[in-house]
């Protein structure tokens, strides 16, 4: 299909952790707030534009941020409580729009190609985004354009709490004087790398050869390039069709040896969350399946908040396989999937005092990465001999 004829929205809550607590405490609006762990070894994950308007912004070290802000309120976060209401506003979405997809916690693409013959596309926009409002508090921008990256980028400029269509006639002039960093994939470092190149502006990165780009940064390079272009023929992949991350494993010899299925689950789910952190994502379900010695199956599953973490998913996955394993027959196969998958880093981490367990995951993730993923595992997934 022809880019120009498509119609794709970017919807994104704003400040949504900050937003969502305001929910629970009105006194907080018009305030700077910072969500992060509330020690001064804590992170801000997210903070509100007041905040902001000091200097402060999220990933900052908190004691950085309460000598810039000093009267901020500071919540730890609920990842429990940002995950309901994220996936409140996902049900308000799927109810209303022919084909949407979950992009992270707190934003979605919804693609109406061919809508517009019947409703105007910035009309059904502008009612959606309403009915987000009405029925959730939660203030939420959107932009609306001929692909992802035009409408991701036209978001960011319709913030706060707002909304911008970019047509395709328009889409040039549009991202032309905007700074390179607006372009989604360019990190700190690339913004770096550029700037020292002596480009500034998405126009400049736009003319520059796309084979230059190509030996600059490779792949990465080439799709950056078209992205400054305002090329992008990434598809919106429905919700339900979001892959989930899962393993099984299937007995020599049927069990009923209950320590010995402990290990085996805690050391699958092990290596499914290490899976979900090197694609960077986060899942809020995780599903438990064993396959008796006459071939019944069963499956459990369980919603949670959004996450990465295995001692998470391991609670979780033992509460469920307890559940499921009543019948106390030899058991043939065993199975853990983690779905309901998002784009994101891990966000919890953000919400702790302290860093340890997130440099715990960073340390044994390395060693995985380089050695192989057995080359670590927790010593209650182990085989005792």
């Amino acid at each position: 299909m022809d880019q120009n004829k498509r119609q794709i929205i970017h919807f994104d809550l704003d400040t949504f952790f900050v937003s969502v607590e305001r929910l629970q405490n009105a006194k907080l609006y018009g305030r700077p707030v910072f969500i992060g762990g509330t020690s001064d070894r804590g992170v801000v994950a997210s903070c509100s534009y007041e905040a902001r308007m000091f200097g402060v912004h999220s990933a900052m070290p908190m004691k950085m941020a309460r000598n810039l802000c000093p009267d901020a309120t500071v919540i730890r976060g609920d990842m429990e409580l940002y995950s309901k209401y994220s996936n409140i506003v996902t049900s308000i979405i799927a109810e209303k729009s022919p084909l949407y997809e979950k992009a992270s916690i707190d934003e979605h693409y919804i693609d109406i190609t061919g809508m517009d013959r019947f409703f105007g596309s910035l009309k059904w926009a502008h009612e959606l985004r309403h009915s987000i409002i009405k029925n959730t508090g939660l203030p939420i921008s959107f932009g609306l354009s001929i692909n992802k990256t035009v409408s991701k980028i036209a978001t960011g400029e319709a913030k706060p709490n707002g909304e911008l269509k970019v047509s395709p006639e328009m889409v040039r002039s549009f991202l032309s004087p905007l700074p390179i960093n607006k372009i989604p994939m360019v990190g700190h470092k690339t913004f770096h790398l550029l700037r020292s190149m002596g480009i500034s502006t998405i126009n400049t990165l736009s003319q520059i050869p796309v084979e230059m780009m190509q030996r600059l940064m490779g792949k990465n390079g080439i799709v950056i390039w078209e992205k400054a272009n305002g090329l992008d023929l990434t598809p919106v992949v429905h919700h339900h069709e979001r892959k989930s991350i899962s393993t099984e494993r299937t007995f020599d010899k049927d069990t009923t040896d209950i320590k010995k299925l402990n290990q085996i689950l805690v050391s699958m789910v092990e290596k499914v969350s290490f899976e979900l952190r090197k694609k960077q994502k986060l899942g809020s379900c995780i599903t438990v399946k064993i396959r008796y010695s006459n071939f019944d199956t069963h499956n459990l599953q369980k919603r949670i908040p959004y996450t990465s973490f295995d001692h998470i998913f391991i609670e979780t996955a033992k509460e469920l396989f307890k559940k499921l394993y009543s019948r106390r027959m030899l058991i043939r196969l065993i199975g853990v999937k983690i779905s309901h998958l998002v784009q994101g880093v891990q966000q919890l981490d953000l919400f702790e005092d302290t860093p340890e367990m997130v440099n715990l995951y960073l340390s044994m993730d390395y060693i995985r990465k380089r050695y192989g993923n057995h080359a670590l595992k927790r010593a209650v997934g182990v085989k005792v001999h």
